[in-house]
């Protein structure tokens, strides 16, 4: 029997808004920034998020665990045995949050045997937040209008093909990519939104062909299936979560998977 996700929806989402107000409490301040080990930012925003969603997770569903960014350090061999856990980033894009561009979100995802079958992503900037479930399809919700269903959108041959991107990590291999697909137009965003425009139909294609980790992309891999669209590695098989390296390959996120987007990748 399936596990559950519907009930699980909700209380995530307001856990995920819970994080998103003490992220923007932060965002008001003068806050510092530190290095962390890997030479990545952390601020006490991401401490203060990561907080607040693991005591919430742990609070909600006691025997499921918790994998964080910020508490990412549970080994492989301890990992291998869970049938399900949360993976969380809970504060995805820390480069925009200290550049103070709002392009940063809260994800929490629920792993089931390397798939993700829940996805939040909320933006704490505007209290915009997208969410699916398994078979439950995918979904926007903002402040004062009713939650609505997203879908991907088709990509018609004639069509300027609009490339979501980095706006903290672009790259040679990504401009490539984009010049091979003729015309284009080219999105910069930052953080799990670039997901999130492909999901609504508001962009064509993501190539993300640098590094990224498990918990940049699960959550919002959850929205861009249940939105009709695909997240593939570029040897075409679906990302996967809970692997010995929590690094993931590069890859594709699209809408129209009718168009062979692999064609594309520069050799």
């Amino acid at each position: 029997m399936p596990f559950e996700t519907s009930a699980l929806l909700e209380p995530v989402i307001r856990l995920a808004a819970q994080a998103s107000e003490r992220i923007m409490a932060i965002y008001a301040t003068g806050f510092s920034v530190v290095k962390k080990a890997d030479a990545s930012p952390l601020t006490a925003a991401d401490t203060a998020s990561h907080e607040t969603i693991s005591q919430g997770l742990q609070s909600l569903t006691p025997d499921i665990p918790v994998l964080s960014e910020e508490s990412a350090s549970v080994p492989f061999e301890q990992r291998v045995h869970w049938p399900r856990f949360w993976l969380v980033d809970p504060l995805d894009g820390t480069k925009e949050f200290i550049n103070r561009n709002g392009e940063f979100t809260v994800n929490i995802a629920l792993i089931e045997r390397g798939k993700p079958i829940l996805g939040v992503v909320h933006i704490p900037a505007t209290g915009v937040c997208y969410y699916a479930a398994r078979e439950l399809g995918a979904f926007r919700q903002e402040r004062g209008a009713a939650d609505h269903r997203i879908a991907a959108q088709a990509s018609p041959d004639e069509a300027v093909l609009r490339v979501v991107g980095s706006r903290s990590h672009g790259g040679e291999k990504v401009a490539a990519f984009a010049q091979r697909l003729g015309a284009h137009q080219f999105i910069a965003v930052g953080s799990s939104l670039k997901f999130c425009l492909v999901a609504e139909g508001r962009a064509d294609i993501y190539p993300r062909l640098g590094p990224t980790w498990e918990w940049d992309t699960a959550a919002a891999q959850c929205i861009v299936e249940e939105a009709g669209g695909r997240v593939i590695a570029i040897d075409g098989q679906p990302l996967r979560y809970n692997k010995e390296s929590l690094l993931n390959p590069q890859f594709l996120v699209f809408g129209d998977a009718s168009r062979d987007w692999l064609s594309y990748l520069p050799s």
